[in-house]
């Protein structure tokens, strides 16, 4: 019998991983972070300590078996791992590179209440990865049950729930108001970070599910939502189109050539192919650009800048590093670029250089105060700090807010912020339809838009009366609450129209 594992007992360091040289990897868009070797993975997996009840799983949104994957790992039965993330995420290789782990997984691992967690995301990419390269998908067996699905919007929540529906026998349609699928997976992040080559990987599984996606499709405008239940013929409908609707500072200047969203500005680099040769996507490229906001996307759009030849790129941030949402790793890797950051600054105004572009920002100096409503230090003005800092290209990474074209479209209830209201289920004011991701809680994680679409799904199965194998035991209901014997979870649902 094997002996337990301990802190003691197990490596005291994580397994270092390569990385591009920072002067090498501002000149190109490979990735910067390099996955694991075989022994390198090996060595991580041992440092797990096997919890009788692991912490881990809870911690991921989408409840993945982190304990039974990184066993199959360190039993060298990568295809085993495999099968085991594969019940509750379908893209590991994508999640591994860009989820938040320290503030979810690792941040719950036990290992880490004294030495470095174990490096969960780096083993889960080993894996999405090794899949990839051998041609690996878990396709299970579908039983076709004749019931239609609409998805709108092909990001992480869109892709999740149309994973779980095509599993469960739907004939699932994915619309796109893009180009290609992917969402922000696609237009959001560079290549440094997620190659579209993993993207395009993880779609081809969701195509082996028969789930079809369906470009240049802008629902709403096309069509809208109550038209696919009442004109397409779906029998239930989930939105996840994301909050992709860039916000502004409203300050002087914010509307002068030379002020960009760092939407606009990715969206035009990684899906319009602005970076490469022989393509005339207009990107304009300053020589001295200054990035508004400190989060992943400003960092995003500072490393691009970067790439695509800015001589210097500054970010201005109204609060400390300590309270920067960015990954600390993005940060980081920033950093190694060459990247200046002003912390604790705040622009008021952008300068006009009398030709209608840009010269340069007024800011000012902050200091931090009494935590505000997001539990981080409120920044307040240091008085009679102001002074102008040049550059030619602004940035603006400040967030996003929710695309109002669905709202405008249907009769589908909005919260007070403009995103689509849900209940506790993700069912939407509209029979059969539901929501998740971003369009309801506004900019979050990409694991947290899969969870979402993975609730949504469990949610729509039961409208349909559909039995989620995941479900089938539980408690029997009690026999005066059935009807003709039938519990009230799976009684179905009719459609009635009236002349």
């Amino acid at each position: 019998m094997a002996k337990r594992k301990t802190i003691r007992t197990i490596p005291r360091e994580r397994a270092p991983v390569g990385e591009q040289d920072p002067q090498a990897r501002i000149r190109n868009f490979d990735e910067v972070t390099l996955r694991f070797t075989p022994e390198q993975a090996q060595l991580e997996a041992s440092r797990c300590i096997e919890c009788p009840r692991p912490v881990c799983t809870p911690g991921c949104p989408v409840g993945v078996d982190i304990k039974g994957f990184i066993a199959k790992i360190a039993a060298n039965d990568l295809r085993g791992a495999y099968d085991v993330i594969t019940q509750t995420n379908l893209l590991p290789a994508v999640c591994g590179r860009v989820c938040p782990q320290e503030n979810q997984c690792e941040g719950s691992c036990v290992v880490g209440n004294q030495l470095a967690p174990v490096a969960i995301g780096r083993l889960e990419r080993y894996v999405g990865d090794t899949a990839i390269a051998e041609g690996w998908s878990s396709i299970p067996y579908i039983e076709p049950n004749g019931f239609k699905i609409g998805i709108v919007g092909s990001g992480p929540a869109g892709m999740a729930c149309a994973a779980d529906m095509a599993k469960a026998g739907c004939d699932v349609t994915v619309y796109e108001a893009f180009h290609v699928p992917g969402g922000v997976l696609r237009y959001g992040i560079p290549d440094f970070r997620l190659p579209n080559s993993v993207v395009d990987a993880e779609i081809r599984n969701l195509e082996k599910l028969g789930v079809k996606f369906v470009c240049n499709t802008l629902v709403g405008r096309l069509f809208t939502i109550e038209q696919m239940i009442d004109e397409l013929g779906f029998h239930a409908v989930f939105i996840g189109t994301g909050a992709g609707y860039p916000s502004f500072m409203g300050i002087p200047g914010d509307n002068l050539n030379g002020v960009l969203s760092a939407n606009e500005l990715l969206t035009r680099c990684n899906m319009m192919q602005a970076k490469d040769r022989g393509f005339d996507t207009p990107l304009p490229i300053g020589a001295r650009v200054a990035v508004i906001g400190a989060g992943n996307t400003a960092m995003d759009a500072m490393r691009v800048c970067r790439r695509l030849g800015a001589e210097e790129v500054h970010c201005i941030y109204r609060r400390s590093r300590a309270e920067a949402p960015a990954r600390i790793e993005e940060v980081h890797h920033a950093e190694q670029e060459g990247i200046d950051f002003h912390w604790l600054t705040a622009p008021v105004a952008i300068l006009d250089d009398g030709k209608g572009g840009v010269r340069g920002m007024r800011c000012v100096r902050m200091e931090l105060g009494e935590p505000d409503a997001s539990g981080r230090r409120r920044p307040v003005e240091v008085k009679g700090s102001e002074y102008e800092f040049a550059c030619d290209l602004v940035v603006v990474a400040i967030g996003t807010n929710a695309n109002p074209i669905i709202g405008q479209t249907s009769k589908i209830k909005l919260d007070k912020r403009g995103y689509i209201a849900t209940d506790a289920d993700l069912a939407t004011s509209l029979a059969g339809v539901y929501a998740g991701g971003d369009i309801v809680t506004g900019a979050a994680t990409v694991i947290k838009a899969m969870g979402a679409g993975r609730t949504a799904a469990l949610s729509m199965k039961k409208y349909l009366g559909l039995r989620d194998s995941d479900a089938v035991y539980g408690e029997p209901p009690k026999p005066e609450a059935t009807l003709f014997g039938l519990d009230p979870a799976e009684h179905n649902f009719v459609r009635v129209r009236t002349a």
